[in-house]
């Protein structure tokens, strides 16, 4: 193998026990939102025992592993990864049919209301579901709370670090209307341990109810990844970087992280102001002295649900984009810095954190090492034998071709896919962004030369195939110098601009020529086209190859418009439309579609069925 990994190799790594265990070959799997699945018994959102069917599917189609965006629960802004905790679930997933201990039959009325309340048939989630669910769950808790059954006795024990904690956090986020914790009188935002024992003591059942769904939670969420199990499916978890400000990790945690800060990224050709996640950054010291306690306990819980495990934005661990909390919010993440900002400290400080995870789970880790990556992780993740992301639309000789790599020139070593849950998916892609630079980027670095957007705007661009914030280059600028003649600068002072040209310049005749597809290249995305990009993914060196939900449902023909809009996030916006869409047909239904077969025909000629 070119890049010098092999089985071999990673028996050889401090991942072995995982590879072992789950042994190295090529699989195939499927990328989702709980949020974004339904099933006939669904109540207004994807529940736990949706999962199965998606098991169903993947059985159905011989892949193998299903992966899940976090499955945390969710803020004011119903983000996964600006999550209320690093522990506890979202309860809007809780199947109220299949609570443990319930009278399924005596709730079956309301179940029907709720349904009518919140159709699934609806193409966005709407979020209220959940009180309406914590309603009902409130009213079946207090008629058999079942706080003494051995099973939850035992379930509080075992989680005792985290889940008493969050109980009195949430408890307290109530009695305070909502508020930030910092907003909170100081006998309970400085956690005064008498005042919080008193308060404990008078609102005992609603802390209770609190641990009681988490323990239903878990017990649906176990009953899922056994069924898993027993069809040889893997599930695939994410574990966010960071977590919310206003959570019960900070809270309860203060000392681990740095409040005067907030994470994001720097600018880059795909956001020209960077971006600003408001999560606050962490104190890695803090952690080391307390001996990783806090990271081994949410890796402790995680291995109940999860056979892997997505480090999301695993380059945060060698070095995180670090923005002033008072820094204006429409500034995003120009201001920031590097933390830590001695460039030969990252090495050292990712792979002591890989390291410590590693050593403290059973999961099998990959990387989310998407954007700018220093060579200090690539190579780490390398030495350590954890898998990172070859995305199509980003595996490319950025240097020297300039072009899309082959299947068999991407990362053994990885995991390959058309998109992301923040992208477009690949049709979108296809036929919106292929072959053009983000607007907002190109004026500030006009802005930034003294060059005149507007004078020049047309002349690089054609307007009629430019648009959603993209600007796609005319034809006819078919060389450099004709890129520098109509900015009006040498070379010397234009590279960036030059090397944005070189690797966006004609992106969809470059992939159209590889696909080897017949006839002059079409703008608007086709089924053959889509199975070409399916296939380069699919046949790639790569040794998982997990495809976004959204990307399959384009092959079953079930957008029925335009494809841009079928996306999970657009970063770096507030927008109803994110972490909300839904699948437009039920799995059920999915699940007799004539996709099943073509899926399953294209795993298996690429060697992926397990």
């Amino acid at each position: 193998m070119s890049d010098g990994i092999t089985k071999d190799y990673l028996l050889h790594t401090l991942s072995k026990d995982k590879w072992q265990r789950l042994t190295p070959q090529k699989r195939a799997g499927v990328l989702t939102p709980l949020f974004f699945l339904y099933s006939k018994n669904s109540v207004g959102i994807g529940e736990l025992p949706d999962l199965k069917l998606l098991v169903d599917f993947c059985v159905k189609t011989k892949q193998s592993i299903i992966q899940l965006l976090p499955m945390n629960e969710l803020g004011s802004v119903f983000c996964p990864y600006d999550s209320v905790s690093s522990f506890a679930l979202e309860p809007a997933y809780l199947s109220l049919s299949s609570l443990a201990g319930a009278d399924a039959q005596q709730i079956q009325e309301k179940i029907a209301k709720i349904k009518g309340e919140f159709p699934c048939s609806d193409k966005y989630v709407n979020y209220s579901i959940k009180d309406r669910k914590l309603e009902v769950l409130w009213e079946i808790f207090s008629a058999n709370p079942n706080t003494n059954d051995k099973n939850f006795i035992k379930f509080f024990q075992q989680n005792f670090y985290w889940l008493a904690d969050f109980a009195l956090f949430k408890v307290l986020k109530e009695e305070n209307e909502g508020k930030g914790w910092w907003d909170w009188d100081g006998r309970y935002k400085y956690r005064d341990p008498h005042v919080l024992d008193a308060f404990a003591k008078k609102n005992c059942q609603k802390i209770n109810f609190q641990m009681w769904m988490q323990w239903q939670l878990y017990e649906q969420f176990k009953d899922v990844k056994k069924y898993a199990q027993s069809k040889n499916i893997l599930i695939k978890g994410d574990l966010p970087i960071l977590v919310s400000r206003d959570s019960a990790d900070v809270w309860a945690h203060p000392d681990y992280f740095k409040l005067d800060f907030v994470a994001g990224a720097p600018p880059d050709m795909y956001c020209a102001k960077g971006q600003r996640w408001g999560m606050p950054t962490y104190d890695w010291l803090k952690i080391t002295f307390d001996g990783y306690i806090y990271l081994k306990e949410k890796l402790k819980y995680a291995q109940n649900f999860y056979d892997i495990l997505r480090i999301d934005h695993v380059v945060g661990l060698f070095r995180i984009w670090s923005i002033p909390s008072n820094e204006p919010a429409e500034n995003q993440g120009l201001h920031g810095a590097f933390d830590p900002a001695d460039e030969h400290r990252w090495k050292e400080h990712g792979k002591t954190l890989l390291s410590t995870i590693l050593e403290n789970t059973d999961m099998l880790l990959c990387a989310e090492d998407l954007g700018v990556i220093p060579k200090s992780c690539t190579v780490t993740l390398q030495e350590l034998g954890i898998p990172g992301n070859d995305v199509e639309r980003w595996v490319k000789d950025w240097n020297v071709r300039h072009e899309f790599l082959l299947p068999n020139e991407y990362r053994w070593l990885s995991v390959a896919m058309l998109s992301t849950h923040d992208t477009t998916n690949w049709a979108g892609w296809w036929e919106n962004e292929a072959g053009t630079v983000d607007e907002q980027l190109f004026i500030r670095k006009c802005a930034d030369r003294h060059i005149d957007y507007n004078a020049i705007k047309d002349k690089l661009f054609d307007p009629a195939r430019s648009g959603h914030g993209r600007l796609r280059w005319r034809d006819d600028v078919t060389t450099v110098d004709i890129l520098l003649w109509n900015l009006a600068k040498r070379k010397e002072e234009v590279n960036d601009f030059i090397e944005m040209y070189k690797n966006t310049f004609q992106e969809k005749e470059k992939l159209w020529k590889q696909f080897m597809l017949s006839g002059p290249m079409r703008e608007n995305c086709d089924k053959d086209i889509f199975e070409a990009a399916l296939n380069t993914t699919l046949q790639s060196k790569a040794i998982f190859c997990i495809e976004l939900i959204t990307d399959l449902l384009y092959l079953a023909g079930l957008f029925k418009d335009d494809s841009y809009q079928y996306r999970i996030n657009t970063p770096g916006t507030v927008d109803p439309g994110n972490w909300s869409l839904r699948m437009p047909v039920s799995l059920e239904v999915l699940l007799i579609n004539p996709v099943v077969n073509e899926i399953k025909r294209m795993v298996e000629q690429s060697e992926r069925a397990v």
